[in-house]
């Protein structure tokens, strides 16, 4: 992967904490959620239920398609990214609390504190998110221009 890209792929992960996460449902149907999330390098990361549905399609299919950008009001500066990537569950319990360690880092004017503790590793799932293609798109560079970016 080219350096540049490489980096402006980062820069674009490190600056949102947000994605949209899309799994295959049991009947087919595609279902997409938004979950918080945190980066390393270009690895992801983010936590649901364990019961939940995406965990449960998850354990079925580990395929997932994701989108991060944000809203912007000039069309011309709209960037984001979207991937194609697979998402394990993270089992080792050390990686588990060094990954809900790093969240409180995303929401750094956070200045109250949350009304419950955070979750222990115990009562959610993490899933580590590797992509296998990234398109990254900058209006800037042309209306609609999109890299493509296989990993």
């Amino acid at each position: 992967m080219d350096e540049n890209i490489r980096r402006k792929i980062e820069a674009l992960l490190d600056a949102h904490r947000i994605m949209t996460v899309a799994t295959l449902r049991p009947d087919g149907w595609p279902q997409a959620t938004t979950v918080g999330y945190v980066n390393e390098g270009l690895l992801l990361y983010f936590l649901c239920g364990l019961d939940s549905q995406k965990a449960a399609n998850l354990a079925r299919d580990d395929r997932v398609s994701l989108t991060i950008d944000h809203d912007t009001p000039d069309i011309m500066r709209i960037t984001g990214l979207s991937m194609a990537a697979r998402a394990t569950p993270v089992r080792d319990r050390s990686e588990a609390e060094r990954i809900l360690g790093l969240l409180p880092g995303k929401y750094p004017a956070q200045t109250t504190p949350l009304p419950m503790p955070m979750p222990t590793p115990d009562q959610v799932r993490i899933f580590r998110v590797e992509p296998v293609v990234i398109s990254v798109l900058d209006y800037s560079q042309g209306f609609g221009h999109t890299d493509l970016v296989r990993c």
